[in-house]
């Protein structure tokens, strides 16, 4: 579509997302758009949450797969093609590679959550681990695309893979003609860039705003300086958009068309998460969560209605427990306390009395009496409580101190 014969790039343009969302009729679902009231009576506007969570392979990277492969030639697709992800991409060209009836190869890193291996392997993917982190199986990806000519898929770097994310933002004009606002992640760049495309061809007055995570923000120091600028050691929970460089695809049209972008800590991650899980019944890992987490952070600060893409609901279980119990500490639904009290009997029963006043239950209790920090007739007790918020919390260690005991955290 969007890949001269000379082998440069071309500008990515309305027609070739138009094209794209032809070529995905009957394999990429139009996915829902579900009204959120409890975000629009923070953000005094409609909000509505376009869940691609709930798309074929769990994520929107079916679509620019689907469409960048259809885009090879009779000897690219004998070749095969070959891919690198820790997830979502995986799933995404494994599954359009079986439905093209074109071979495929994806390396995994080595620690990739089992569930994603084998979801892989079940599209169709023959999946090779490599590596620890996602540069070595890159790495390891593109030496296996030079030894056998397999062509390799850019998981956001290359136009039809932008033109195929782009039919996201036809969707959603349709869905909600009355937007004003749509909020999306970004990793490398190539969903946003095609949503950006996309929606100010049609409504250049709606305004876009681009997530990123804190610790792994590339794209404010890369429009600061021009150019994409790579950073060093990335670090989110949000593997999704885990990204240390744009791309240099996706980087122009985010420069021209993106009107802002912002970055959400991960505790505004993890309420973001807990908070698609509670409120709207939607399973959403935490790159999905980022423009709800960006929401959260400054709710007046958007003009509604606002669209808040879920970009993906594919999270490993033992990662969705640990992602939960941050939320709610972060949402201040856990409070950890240590404290210290008189070393006798039925003093552990009285504190545990004082927490059932208030209504703080009890999940789990450590009671030292052999530091040699302590007093001769002192214990320290370590507790983790499950409380209603922050007022709460703070109503939980008001009474404590009330009561005598002196609170150390």
């Amino acid at each position: 579509m969007s890949f001269s014969t000379s082998g440069t790039f071309r500008p990515v343009i309305l027609d070739d997302i138009r094209g794209a969302q032809k070529m995905l009729a009957g394999v990429a679902r139009m996915t829902a758009m579900e009204g959120s009231r409890h975000l629009s009576q923070l953000v005094g506007a409609p909000v509505h949450l376009k869940c691609e969570n709930l798309q074929r392979t769990g994520s929107f990277k079916l679509r620019g797969a689907y469409v960048r492969i259809s885009g090879l030639s009779p000897v690219e697709r004998a070749a095969g093609v070959v891919a690198a992800s820790a997830g979502n991409h995986a799933q995404g060209v494994a599954l359009a590679s079986s439905l093209l009836g074109v071979r495929s190869t994806v390396f995994m890193p080595m620690g990739a959550p089992l569930p994603k291996v084998a979801a892989t392997s079940e599209y169709g993917a023959e999946v090779r681990l490599h590596g620890q982190v996602i540069d070595e199986t890159l790495a390891a990806a593109q030496e296996y695309a030079h030894e056998t000519g397999a062509v390799f898929i850019h998981p956001f770097d290359h136009p039809d893979i932008i033109a195929g994310q782009g039919t996201v933002g036809l969707e959603i004009l349709e869905q909600c003609p009355e937007v004003r606002t749509i909020v999306v992640g970004i990793g490398g760049g190539g969903l946003a860039a095609g949503i950006a495309v996309a929606v100010k061809a049609v409504r250049p007055d709606v305004k876009l705003i681009g997530v990123q995570a804190e610790g792994a923000a590339a794209y404010p120091p890369s429009l600061a300086a021009g150019h994409p600028v790579s950073i060093d050691a990335p670090s989110t929970m949000a593997d999704g958009i885990k990204v240390g460089c744009p791309g240099d695809v996706p980087f122009k049209i985010i420069g021209d068309l993106i009107d802002e972008v912002r970055t959400v800590s991960e505790d505004e991650l993890s309420s973001a998460l807990l908070l698609c899980l509670e409120r709207a019944k939607l399973v959403v890992e935490p790159a999905g969560a980022s423009p709800v987490a960006a929401l959260l952070s400054d709710p007046r600060s958007f003009k509604g209605p606002v669209v808040a893409l879920l970009s993906g609901g594919n999270v490993d279980p033992l990662l969705m427990q640990r992602i939960l119990r941050h939320g709610m500490a972060a949402a201040g639904r856990y409070l950890s306390l240590r404290l210290r009290l008189t070393d006798r009997p039925g003093a552990l029963a009285a504190l545990l009395g004082s927490l059932s006043v208030v209504d703080a239950n009890v999940l789990d209790v450590s009671h030292v009496r052999t530091d040699p920090r302590l007093g001769l007739t002192e214990a320290e007790v370590e507790l983790q409580l499950e409380t209603k918020g922050p007022e709460h919390c703070e109503l939980v260690a008001a009474t404590l101190r009330d009561a005598g005991y002196t609170v150390m955290s």
